[in-house]
């Protein structure tokens, strides 16, 4: 299993992600439909490490991506610039 460092992401208009980046890595840009397959199936971890705060991407029981919350809004899927 391959940690991946997500740095940027890719959102509808609506705001919902749509993929996870990052910029320079063979993998990137992440489709929302494959980075939910690599999580659920244990193949890959994606993470965004900001202000210093690691904290891992986790797949929603209705099929979104976030983040754990920690009191630290910089690393929130929403908050991170776009691809």
């Amino acid at each position: 299993m391959a940690e991946r460092r997500v740095r940027q992401t890719g959102k509808d208009p609506d705001g919902d992600i749509t993929a996870l980046c990052n910029t320079g890595e063979l993998w990137s840009p992440r489709s929302k439909a494959d980075a939910v397959s690599d999580i659920k199936s244990g193949l890959h971890k994606y993470f965004v490490d900001e202000a210093g705060t690691h904290t891992e991407v986790y797949v929603t029981i209705d099929g979104h991506l976030k983040t754990v919350a920690d009191g630290t809004h910089s690393n929130n899927l929403d908050n991170l610039p776009d691809c």
